[in-house]
């Protein structure tokens, strides 16, 4: 069974809100790196996905902690203003329109949102960049 990696409780993430979250992750050579997440929710269910545009690879919250277009309705990356769908991650409007952000597994676990597939590092003296 993989490990599952706590990252927040269900009751954090309000509905139709995302939220990010900055993980290690150990990579195949061994190196640790930064891994941004950002957890949605609709209704009862979470979905996760790498904070990561994939237009030009940068943040999609270009002011921390904002994802959400001006009507919470869609994700929306701050610098290119492309739009995804909160719950598949798939672009609609924007320079990367038919991609769509990469997905994370998530499991809800006695109500803690949990990451699990991925090998996760120690995140103690991780140099986020904020």
């Amino acid at each position: 069974m993989n490990e599952l990696f706590a990252v927040c409780r269900t009751v954090e993430i309000d509905e139709e809100q995302a939220r990010g979250f900055w993980l290690a992750i150990r990579t195949e050579s061994g190196e640790v790196k930064p891994w941004p997440i950002l957890v949605t929710r609709k209704g009862n269910r979470f979905f996760g996905f790498e904070n990561v545009c994939p237009h030009a690879g940068s943040r999609l919250d270009t002011v921390p902690g904002q994802f959400l277009d001006e009507d919470g309705n869609f994700l929306t990356c701050g610098k290119h203003r492309a739009q995804f769908d909160i719950d598949t991650g798939k672009c609609f409007i924007g320079p990367c329109q038919g991609k769509q952000l990469a997905p994370v597994t998530l499991v809800i676990d006695d109500g803690d949102v949990c990451v699990t597939g991925v090998e996760l590092a120690e995140e103690d003296g991780l140099d986020r960049g904020d």
